[in-house]
Formats: structure tokens, C-alpha cells, sequence
């Protein structure tokens, strides 16, 4: 059984740093997708980044490249995802996800081409 599980989130001021994990376990594949979403109240979930177990290949979304940073561990079967120069745009509840390896393809990397999601973490971000 899979099992993902976020830890990390907070309050910070907008222009501050916040750093997510995700502890992953169950997993039987040794290559598969990994990443974050994120969803606030009233939107729905987009992705923020990604990266492929194997490879490390990542990727962002656009609202957050050159200012988050995705990492794994696969020692320690983590994940995690550093935020800097945060802005009160991004708050939202974020989730860690996993799927097969070809959810990370630029074709995919939607909410629905990932089948376990952990609980979420809220961010909040003020101005």
C-alpha cells in the first residue's frame, strides 16, 4: 500500500522561505513520478513540480521556476521541496503525489495522471 505523507507546511511572510517533505513508502516500482501540487480554496489543483525517481529529470510550473527547488532522496525514500521568495500567492494546501514513471512526461504531469496523493500541508503566505 502506498503511503505518502506531506510535513513542512506554515506561516511566512511574503519574501520567506518554507521547505516541504514527503516521506514515501509501499512503493513497488523502483522508477515512477513524484511530485507537488498545490490547491487553493476556490481553484483547482495544479501541479508546481516534478521529478522521475530514476534520472532525477525535473520540472516546474512556470509561477514557481527560479524560485522552488523539488529533491529527492531515494536513500530515505523522500521528497522534498524547498520554497523560497515566497509570495502570498502561493498559499494553498500542497500535496505530494506519485505515479508511474510517464506521468512526468511533458504530455501528462496533470492531477489526474496521479493515483496516490498524501493528505496535504498548508502554506500560508501573507503579505
Amino acid at each position: 500500500q502506498v503511503q505518502l505523507v506531506e510535513s513542512g507546511g506554515g506561516s511566512v511572510q511574503a519574501g520567506g522561505s518554507l521547505s516541504l517533505s514527503c516521506a514515501v513508502s509501499g512503493y513497488t516500482y523502483s522508477t515512477y513520478c513524484i511530485g507537488w501540487f498545490r490547491q487553493a480554496p476556490g481553484k483547482d489543483r495544479e501541479g508546481v513540480a516534478g521529478i522521475r525517481s530514476i534520472g532525477g529529470s525535473t520540472y516546474y510550473a512556470d509561477s514557481v521556476k527560479g524560485r522552488f527547488t523539488i529533491a529527492q532522496d531515494n536513500g530515505k525514500n523522500m521528497l522534498y521541496l524547498q520554497m523560497n521568495a515566497l509570495k502570498p500567492e502561493d498559499t494553498a494546501m500542497y500535496y505530494c503525489a506519485a505515479a508511474g514513471a510517464i506521468a512526468c512526461d511533458s504530455r501528462y504531469r496533470g492531477a489526474a495522471d496521479f493515483g496516490y496523493w498524501g493528505q496535504g500541508t498548508q502554506v500560508t503566505v501573507s503579505s
